[in-house]
């Protein structure tokens, strides 16, 4: 959920600096940062993982120097918004598992 949360922020500032002259969006991929935690099998790699923006040094700029891209990020940010949604709802549903199996009511 942090790197979901953290993603959503850096999609938004792009979106803040449509109009900035010169601006470079980023994106943070956050899912590949998780996964090469995942695989190193460290613990204490995956509880100290730093999720970090990428420039985007490859779009299309723009006369102004911009290279934002509007609709893709208002398309990006939706679909990071029903993936945080999803991983609260499965959070959610873990602890009310975990909640079930110590005793308590599982409401």
């Amino acid at each position: 959920m942090a790197g979901s949360s953290a993603r959503q922020q850096v999609l938004a500032n792009n979106i803040a600096n449509a109009d900035t002259p010169n601006f470079h969006r980023s994106d943070l991929d956050f899912r590949s940062q998780l996964l090469q935690a995942v695989q190193a099998d460290s613990k204490e790699q995956l509880l100290g993982i730093q999720f970090a923006p990428q420039t985007d040094t490859e779009s299309p700029v723009q006369a102004n120097g911009n290279n934002e891209n509007l609709d893709g990020d208002m398309a990006n940010m939706s679909q990071n918004a029903l993936d945080y949604e999803t991983l609260v709802e499965v959070a959610n549903a873990r602890l009310k598992m975990l909640s079930t199996a110590i005793g308590g009511a599982g409401s």
